[in-house]
This record gives structure tokens, C-alpha cells and sequence, in this order.
């Protein structure tokens, strides 16, 4: 079913490579109810839905696409949904904005049962693909030094080196040191294994704990939030939600397509332009956003932290099963799974050292032609700077007619790259993001 030897691949690695990969991500199954709680939802209700989510999208990509990329709520975008479309507009609560991500949801799943989405995988250029894949792995590279403490805010220059004294920061680069050193004796499964030392570390000082117990039964408080369509179709035209639905729109399709497109270069899934099963692989966010919304979460997308199983030896679908069916027993550990996560430094080596592997494609990129390299250029540095995969590749797609243009190569630009520049181009200008 998962193809296994053809992709060169065992049960063993696909299950190590799942294990991983929940490990880096399953952070979001605590941090999107609290971000959610600002909007006004119940803490049970986001992170049984979080999971609910996430296992649907996890699920259908591994099984009917394949491919070892999981799908969960999107950092950014539940943020934008608690501060931006809750926050921002008094007459509007959390289940009005539920509504509208409901139909963006389905308009996503229309979209994504026709030719636009996978012709915008072959429409992206190769330099800009090379520029996004970089981009993402310098994104979570700093995400996970952020998030120790290695590095940190500064008045005037925004960022500067950390207290390394501080338990994060040293776990951190103990990980990173242990986990490095088991692949360069190219010992299978070593980010998990780091994680496992770093964790093991971090419980005999004292820096992980277990005081909330180990299981709790998950719980729905409210039950389903949105249900019927027509429903959710009035209250977006009685608040004229237009512009929020198509901002949860034209993020998640990007931040969608990019991670997927950069996920499946480093896993060598590409088929020279083409992405094979990417109907079927792209219908997995749009699904998981629907039923998410249902229960009471924000958009989902596919995960950057992927690449850390594939960096492990993921290669198909059993990956995402792996993660969708560890997913469905964090429901019923949460407080074991909030401990855990709650530690960045267990999970930050496997990010860091992904992110060094997902750089190598900027030795693809044609640095000695201006107009490819520099949209390639731009992409890579707005996603870390930014902290928005969307946005990086929003201004790529930008700058890259607009050389093209000047050079007098237009015609090597396809017409969908015309249209998505004009749309990214009003989406910053004059939309919230």
C-alpha cells in the first residue's frame, strides 16, 4: 500500500521518521488553545479539535496521497483568527469567525478538486521552488533557536545571542551536540534519539516534570460549532467577511503548496516539475480546514516540521499514519503531552539541524542570473525575517515578473504566476496579514 521498497524505505524507518516528526509539531495541540483562548474558546474545546483536525488531514494525505507530511492548525493563522478577525471587529465572536473559516475551507476543497492548484506547483519556477525550500528550512532553523533562548530580542539590532547559562539554551546545544554527532555515525532514527537523551537529561535536573499527571479523557464542551453551510454562508455575508475569507484562503493555499513543494524536494518526491498525487495530496488541508472549523479550530496546513521526519528517513505515507495514529493517543495524554512539548529544547535540536539539510537547495538556485536569483533571494529572507512562509513567497512571486518584465522575458513567466503576483501584491497592501 505505501510502496515501500520502491521508496527505498522499511517499516521501521517510516515509524521512527513518524515519531519525529509528531515530536517537532505536537507543540501545536497546546499552543493553538491557548492562542484561540484570547478569541474567547474553551481550552478543551481547541484542543480536542486540534486533534480531531489534524488527524483527518494526517490521515487522508498518508493514506490516499501517500507522502510523509502531516497537516495540523497553522501557527500565524490562528493568531490572525484570535487578534485579527475576533479581536479586531467587536460584533464579531469566535463562532461568526468559525463561519468564515468554514467557507473558506470549502471553497478551498472546490479549488482543490480542480487543475488551479497543482497547475501552480508546475507554474512556480524551479529557482523560486529551490528559494522556498531554502527559506522554510532558515524559518524553522530560527524558530527553534528562538524558542531556547539562544537567541533573543534586542532593543536595536531585534535579535542577539542568549543567555546560554540558561537550562533551554544549554539543553538545547547539548541535543543538538548528541544528535549531530549520532548522524554523523550515521545511526538511523537520530533526531529521535537526541530527543530522547535531551529529554532524559532534562527530567534528572529538573527541567521536565510531571505534576498534571499522565492522561485525562479529551472533551468537547460545546459540541459541534458550525454544522450547516447556508448557515455559515449568511454570517459571513451578514458581518461581509469577504476580505477575511479570502485572506484564510490565499495564506493557507501558499503556506500550504510551498511547505508541501519544499517538503517533497528534500524527501526527493518531485517528479522533475510535477508533484505526483497532488490532487490528492493538496485535498488534505482543505479537509482537515472544513472539520477543523466544525469543531472549533483554525485553519490547517501542512507542517514545516515535516521535514524533520523526512530528515529521519520518511518517505511515505506510513510517516503521516504514524503521526496521525500518535495524534489520536495524545488526545487521551494531554497532560503528558503538555509537559513534554512545553520544552523546546527537547524538540529544538531536530528543527535547527533540518533546517541546515533544507539549505542545501540555495546551491540549485542560478545566483550568476539577477532576475531568478534575486525573487529566490528575497523568498528565502522574508520567511525568517517575516516569520510567514506566505509572505516569502508573496514577494517572490512579486519581484519575479517584475524582473522578468524588465529583461524582457515575460513570456517565460506563466500567466497563473501573472495573476497570483496581482493578488499577492493587493493581499499585502491592503489586507491584514
Amino acid at each position: 500500500m505505501f510502496k515501500l521498497k520502491e521508496h527505498q524505505t522499511n517499516v521501521k524507518t517510516e515509524l521512527l521518521a513518524g515519531v519525529t516528526t509528531f515530536l517537532t509539531m505536537v507543540y501545536i495541540v497546546v499552543v493553538n488553545p491557548i492562542i484561540l483562548a484570547d478569541a474567547g474558546v474553551p481550552f478543551d474545546q481547541v484542543f480536542t479539535a486540534t486533534i480531531i483536525s489534524a488527524v483527518v488531514g494526517t490521515l487522508w494525505i498518508g493514506l490516499f496521497a501517500n507522502y510523509p507530511i502531516a497537516i495540523a492548525p497553522g501557527m500565524g493563522l490562528n493568531a490572525y483568527f484570535a487578534y485579527s478577525v475576533v479581536g479586531s471587529h467587536g460584533n464579531i465572536d469566535y463562532i461568526t469567525a468559525f463561519a468564515a473559516v468554514f467557507i473558506a475551507g470549502i471553497i478551498f476543497i472546490i479549488l482543490s478538486l480542480t487543475p488551479l492548484r497543482n497547475m501552480l506547483i508546475e507554474a512556480i519556477p524551479e529557482n523560486l521552488k529551490f528559494g522556498i525550500s531554502a527559506g522554510i528550512g532558515l524559518f524553522i532553523a530560527f524558530i527553534g533557536l528562538r524558542l531556547t533562548g539562544i537567541i533573543t530580542a534586542h532593543e536595536t539590532n531585534l535579535v542577539a545571542l542568549g543567555n546560554l547559562r540558561e537550562p533551554s539554551a544549554y539543553l538545547t546545544l547539548i541535543g543538538l551536540a548528541v544528535t549531530l554527532i549520532l548522524m554523523s555515525l550515521r545511526i538511523h532514527g537520530a533526531l529521535f534519539f537526541g530527543m530522547i537523551v535531551t529529554g532524559v537529561i532534562a527530567f534528572f535536573i529538573g527541567e521536565l516534570s510531571f505534576t498534571q499527571g499522565f492522561m485525562a479523557l479529551p472533551s468537547l464542551p460545546e459540541g459541534l460549532i458550525v454544522l450547516n453551510p447556508i448557515d455559515a454562508l449568511g454570517e459571513v455575508f451578514s458581518h461581509s467577511l469577504y476580505a477575511v475569507v479570502f485572506s484564510f484562503l490565499l495564506v493557507t493555499i501558499f503556506d500550504t503548496t510551498g511547505t508541501m513543494v519544499g517538503v517533497a524536494q528534500q524527501a526527493g518526491l518531485m517528479k522533475g516539475n510535477k508533484l505526483p498525487q497532488a490532487k490528492k495530496a493538496l485535498l488534505a488541508d482543505s479537509i482537515g480546514t472544513t472539520v477543523g472549523s466544525m469543531f472549533g479550530t483554525s485553519p490547517t496546513t501542512a507542517y514545516i516540521e515535516s521535514s524533520a521526519g523526512v530528515a529521519a528517513g520518511g518517505r511515505t505515507g506510513l510517516t503521516s499514519v504514524t503521526v496521525g495514529v500518535l495524534f489520536i493517543l495524545a488526545a487521551f495524554f494531554g497532560p503528558l503531552v503538555s509537559a513534554v512539548s512545553g520544552l523546546s529544547a527537547i524538540t529544538a535540536p531536530a528543527l535547527i539541524i533540518v533546517g541546515s539539510l533544507m539549505m542545501g537547495s540555495i546551491a540549485k538556485i542560478k545566483w550568476n542570473e539577477l532576475d531568478e536569483a534575486f525573487p529566490a533571494f528575497l523568498t528565502i529572507l522574508a520567511m525568517p525575517l517575516t516569520s510567514s512562509i506566505a509572505t516569502g513567497i508573496a514577494l517572490g512571486f512579486i519581484s519575479y515578473p517584475l524582473l522578468k518584465i524588465v529583461k524582457g522575458k515575460w513570456r517565460e513567466v506563466h500567466p497563473v504566476i501573472y495573476v497570483f503576483a496581482v493578488l499577492f501584491f493587493y493581499q499585502l497592501a491592503f489586507l491584514p496579514h
